[in-house]
């Protein structure tokens, strides 16, 4: 009989990713020199660029998820190293074009690639990694990761254009809203959480689709959490107002126009549309979806989405990787910044 896993176990206080990260905190560290060799390169420019950018890495979130996937059923093996490089190597690809998409001057408090060495620098750079990831895959014959890996691309560029075109009219309802963080943002979560279990477990097709799945329901609770940022409450700080400034349509202010008056939706649409740079205007967007009930409507869905990943997670054997699994998607969703 399995057992779900539910999200009451831990207190927030006691979550935090130097101890999630230590059953496999040994294994990262082996990644972190194979990602490190496989950015390498003959060029001059490439390699200052390349190290500029392992300096101002991230959390290491998705390699985590390869990591625990593949430690589910099986042992991490040397074709799991591959998989999170893949992987990391695929996600710094797409957040040197995003700023470049976004004109973003900043990455992680850094400056961004685009900003130090311009444009068509940055677009290289990111062809460069991608040209990395799939020829560390066809050296070594990894087909099934390179076929997980190249749906997720597709995914991605579908999703993103997606959303610019919706973003021309602000028409985006939730049933759109669920297709573009899908595909923008939980692709890569799942391609993430394939490729670790799929690289130790060759041939489990059916416990591929499940972690495949449960990546992707995670990755949709990940990003709401984001959405959340952008209004604040008294638990995640002050709002940004960054999404209303980029006419991004996110859950809690389509929820709050979608029960909003007629002349109050067409209020709303026009400060967006219009005003997105003006602070008053961004303030009054942000009071309109507090009162409106949108902030507790999208928390709701994103313990939904977080409980529908748990109960996937439970068909799988109760080990220190389901927890870590566990614990990761906790520390994401609960925390404060």
């Amino acid at each position: 009989m399995t057992v779900k896993i539910r999200n009451t176990n831990l207190p927030r206080m006691a979550l935090k990713l130097r101890d999630i990260r230590k059953p496999i905190e040994q294994e990262l560290q082996i990644f972190e020199k194979k990602f490190k060799a496989s950015m390498r390169s003959k060029t001059p420019l490439l390699d200052k660029i390349m190290y500029y950018i392992v300096q101002h890495k991230g959390k290491q979130m998705r390699p985590m998820f390869v990591f625990f996937a593949a430690n589910l059923n099986s042992t991490i093996q040397e074709k799991t190293y591959r998989g999170a490089a893949l992987i990391e190597l695929l996600h710094t690809a797409t957040l040197v074009h995003d700023d470049v998409v976004d004109d973003s001057d900043k990455r992680r408090g850094f400056f961004s690639v685009n900003a130090l060495w311009k444009n068509k620098i940055a677009v290289l750079v990111g062809d460069y990694l991608y040209s990395k990831g799939l020829l560390l895959s066809l050296e070594h014959k990894d087909y099934q990761l390179l076929h997980i890996i190249s749906d997720a691309v597709r995914e991605m560029s579908e999703g993103e254009l997606l959303q610019i075109e919706k973003a021309r009219k602000l028409d985006i309802d939730e049933a759109t809203y669920y297709e573009i963080i899908r595909q923008k943002t939980a692709t890569l979560i799942a391609a993430a959480c394939g490729i670790g279990y799929a690289s130790s477990n060759p041939g489990d097709e059916e416990g591929l689709a499940r972690i495949m799945s449960f990546g992707e329901k995670v990755g949709i609770a990940f990003q709401i959490k984001d959405d959340l940022f952008d209004f604040g409450t008294d638990n995640i700080g002050k709002p940004t107002g960054i999404d209303i400034k980029e006419k991004k349509m996110t859950l809690p202010l389509i929820y709050a126009l979608n029960n909003a008056s007629k002349s109050e939706k067409r209020r709303i649409i026009y400060l967006v549309k219009n005003k997105n740079l003006d602070k008053k205007a961004v303030k009054e967007v942000i009071e309109f979806v507090h009162r409106s009930g949108g902030l507790q409507y999208a928390e709701k869905a994103m313990d939904e989405y977080q409980q529908s990943a748990f109960d996937l997670l439970s068909q799988f054997p109760d080990n220190a990787s389901r927890r870590g699994l566990e614990n990761l998607v906790r520390f994401n969703t609960e925390r404060k910044k």
